[in-house]
């Protein structure tokens, strides 16, 4: 009768584990979901910004029509782009580089770095990259959080007999330094 209920109390903290760990997983795994929709919010308000940008430089540099298609190409690509952050990333790498050249490309028309609507546009894409930044470093904690616990022993067994999946980091490439850099607003 004792080794039943040995038996019993057993099977019942078995159930008990894997009731919290999978309860666990879950909680992770919307975590990073919810710090993904994070990103994707400040992506948009990023590429909402981009037109208006474009449109107020090209009213002052009108004959450099290449640097604009470069930039809303990349946009529209990085709009587009709904795959893996690491694909995300990618296409956001490539955004930040055509900014950068547009951004550039004021540097040679002191009237537009002195325009009220290009100054107020840089800041609000600047405060834009911040939160894009701090999105990312929240949605990558999450993903660690949820990695360890797939990784950690007896947890392991439990997301491998569920079907649980490692998250994916959204990092930027490692060999492009200046883009890890939020893109710079100011011309002072």
């Amino acid at each position: 009768m004792i080794a039943l209920l040995v038996v019993i109390g057993l099977i019942a903290a078995v159930v008990l584990y894997v009731i919290v760990t999978y309860n666990g997983f879950v909680t992770l795994r919307e975590k990073t979901n919810e710090a993904w929709s994070g990103i994707e919010v400040q992506m948009k308000l990023r590429y909402n910004l981009i037109p208006n940008l474009v449109e107020t430089v090209k009213g002052y540099a009108k004959h450099e029509a290449g640097t604009f298609e470069a930039v809303t190409k990349a946009r529209n690509e990085a709009m587009a782009n709904h795959g893996s952050p690491a694909q995300q990333a990618e296409s956001e790498n490539m955004l930040s580089g055509v900014l950068k050249s547009l951004f550039a490309l004021a540097e040679d028309y002191p009237e537009l770095k002195a325009n009220e609507s290009f100054q107020s546009l840089q800041d609000q894409l600047s405060e834009v990259e911040d939160k894009i930044q701090s999105a990312r470093r929240y949605y990558n904690g999450v993903v660690r959080e949820y990695n360890i616990k797939i990784d950690q022993y007896p947890s392991n067994l439990v997301a491998k007999a569920i079907n649980f999946i490692k998250a994916e980091f959204f990092e930027l490439a490692e060999d492009e330094d200046a883009a890890r850099k939020p893109v710079d607003g100011s011309f002072d």
